[in-house]
């Protein structure tokens, strides 16, 4: 996966996309763009909506940057951090007599760097500090106003540290690399002319151990960092910094649980930050290594299945996969379409692991029927192409529509969708493996397009599409300018996605993409069991939100909702099943801890109506209660359209 791609699907020129030319620099321009990145907000379409650059939210402007060390505000429905602009810092005066457009002039795994070329700034934003750094390029005389009261401003006496309390109780310290001289007025601070490098903290606690460790670290500061995986289960942060000392970092509670201590690393558990996503505490080093327990990445159930049980199970799938019928698939929507061909790449899997091969030919026909379409591009009303302006595949209905596909076209859930696709391709070429290698350029496209691992600059895909290496779970949705930045509702879709691709690998005899599909899938596993698993003991989150939930329906970078896009916080066989699907055999892993599952359960069952949501209900319920979920599941009449009674059946008997 390191290597480019060397199959494109058809070009378009898409309609819908907006142009990325306005805020990205112009030799950032012939390369693959981020298009689900922690500062999407910051390069489309209009850039004003703030980002999420833990421990501050940042909005932008083309002559001003302002900074909001936020409050977390909470209801039993949702919890979100509320932007102030605490801080906004600009030149006082214009240097030019027209106004330039801030620009993104480069950007890493965790940082990203924001020029204000009106204003002679220049920001490096890097994920997980406590300081805003910016590089102010040539003498500049400055301005920092706030929505607040300044109550006070002190300085040093070698004027490169400067005190400012607020009245909201709010206190910021302002190193500078040289000498700066301020004056202030009841709402703004201003300087004489500055060049130089200036730091910005808030002071998240008003003891004076935070403000002797951010004197102590206030001199290195980093400009990028990268997040590499070069082994299994590993991942690797090493920022690049300017200035000597140690560097101060922030970690979230995912990064304190997976921290490796084999690396010259100090964690500062007395020093925090609050954040939506629990504390940030302070860790300083250079680098970081963040290591996962191994997970089982299997064709098969971890336990197999009872040997008893093969007669019923092979009653259901004799049935199901008669009924399966190529033209049966009556839509062209790459989301739904793709579950039909997971559901029945499912019925493959379960007739090897029950020694009931008679039924594979007839799949093996469907699912050639059904994916050869859009690989070779003769699927009618639909397909994948290629677009160049951001660099990826859109669908024939989204190049067009920007609702279409679900936003496809716009770069949204590319996991979801083309997870699916490619979980029925692992199968596929795994019992043909010559049809595999006939399709293989066009099924790494596939994958590619969201597990390019490759260099920024010379692939036909962005890196790594939807994963995020700082919150270490993925993103959903693309180029949409939203108040609360990125989100993602599906956290079990985004672990099908990296689970089918290691499946992939494994059908291939790639052990590259077993490692990184693997790797991919044990974060998102645990980001999902961090975040969306709602525990009340974790107290990870505040009691009124996680006394009324069990789980997050939209975890947003900057809120917590629980309503779904298309269902209501009330419906929580909704909020559930959509955690839960496609019930596979890594559902185990994700829902290990059998005790939250259990409340899980219990917190749905009396809302259960849809014989879908049911059957992923009855299928949590059986990890705990294996006799009552049974009985529940042969009851059902109906299932969700990329599941089976085979599959519960096989899922009940191999607990």
């Amino acid at each position: 996966m390191s290597s480019p791609s060397s199959f494109l699907f058809p070009q378009t020129q898409s309609t819908v996309i907006p142009d990325p030319s306005t805020y990205f620099s112009p030799n950032l321009l012939s390369s693959p763009l981020p298009t689900n990145s922690f500062f999407q907000n910051f390069v489309i379409p209009n850039g004003t909506q703030p980002e999420y650059i833990h421990p501050y939210l940042i909005q932008s402007s083309n002559s001003s940057l302002s900074a909001s060390y936020p409050l977390l505000l909470f209801t039993t429905a949702l919890l979100y951090q509320a932007f102030v602009p605490d801080l906004t810092i600009s030149a006082t005066k214009r240097y030019s007599s027209y106004q330039q457009n801030r620009v993104i002039s480069s950007y890493s795994d965790l940082g990203v760097t924001l020029d204000i070329p009106s204003s002679n700034l220049r920001f490096f934003l890097v994920r997980g500090s406590p300081y805003i750094t910016a590089s102010v390029t040539k003498p500049t005389p400055l301005s920092i106003k706030t929505v607040h009261t300044i109550v006070s401003l002190s300085s040093d006496d070698s004027n490169t540290k400067h005190t400012l309390k607020l009245n909201n109780t709010q206190t910021w310290i302002i190193y500078t690399s040289s000498p700066i001289y301020l004056n202030h007025v009841p709402s703004e601070v201003t300087s004489k002319p500055f060049s130089g490098i200036i730091r910005i903290a808030a002071l998240p606690d008003s003891g004076s151990k935070y403000v002797a460790t951010l004197d102590k670290f206030s001199s290195s500061y980093p400009v990028s960092g990268d997040a590499a995986l070069k082994k299994p289960f590993r991942l690797e942060y090493k920022w690049q910094k300017k200035r000597s000392g140690d560097l101060l970092m922030l970690a979230h509670p995912l990064h304190v649980k997976l921290l490796s201590y084999d690396r010259d690393v100090t964690v500062l558990n007395d020093f925090k930050y609050r954040s939506i996503d629990g504390d940030l505490v302070g860790v300083v080093g250079d680098s970081w290594v963040l290591e996962t327990n191994a997970i089982p990445v299997t064709w098969y159930s971890n336990k197999g299945v009872d040997k008893e049980s093969y007669g019923e199970i092979v009653s259901a799938l004799v049935k199901d996969v008669r009924a399966l019928n190529s033209s049966a698939i009556g839509t062209n929507s790459s989301y739904f379409y793709g579950k039909q061909v997971g559901r029945a790449a499912r019925l493959v899997l379960i007739a090897e692991e029950v020694s009931y091969p008679k039924v594979i030919p007839k799949v093996k026909k469907f699912l050639k029927e059904t994916i050869e379409p859009w690989l070779d591009g003769t699927f009618k009303g639909n397909g994948f192409l290629y677009e160049r302006k951001w660099r990826g595949l859109v669908t024939k209905q989204g190049s067009t529509d920007s609702t279409a596909d679900f936003g496809f076209g716009i770069y949204n859930d590319h996991h979801f969708h083309l997870g699916y696709f490619i979980y029925g391709i692992a199968v596929l070429a795994k019992i043909d493996p010559q049809w595999g290698q006939k399709y293989k350029p066009q099924v790494y496209s596939l994958v590619t397009d969201f597990m390019n691992l490759g260099q920024r600059y010379n692939s036909d895909y962005t890196r790594l599409r939807c994963f995020d290496l700082y919150k270490l779970h993925s993103w959903a949705a693309g180029l949409t300018e939203f108040e609360d930045g990125r989100n993602q509702e599906s956290t079990s879709e985004a672990v099908n996605a990296y689970y089918a691709a290691a499946l992939m690998g494994l059908a291939y005899g790639d052990s590259s993409l077993v490692a990184t599909g693997s790797t991919l899938v044990a974060l998102e596993i645990l980001a999902a069991q961090t975040w969306w698993h709602v525990k009340a003991e974790d107290n990870l989150y505040e009691e009124e939100f996680a006394k009324d939930n069990r789980i997050v329906g939209i975890l947003w970078a900057n809120k917590r909702d629980s309503k779904l896009w298309w269902a209501s916080a009330e419906c929580r066989e909704c909020r559930l099943g959509i955690q839960v699907l496609p019930l596979l055999p890594i559902t185990e892993t994700l829902f290990s801890d059998a005790d939250y599952v259990k409340e899980l359960v219990e917190w749905t069952v009396p809302f259960l109506s849809s014989q879908g949501w049911k059957g992923m209900t009855y299928a949590l319920q059986g990890i705990y209660d294996r006799e009552t979920a049974l009985q529940n599941i042969r009851k059902l009449t109906g299932f969700d359209d990329g599941n089976s009674f085979t599959n519960l059946l096989w899922w009940i008997h191999s607990r």
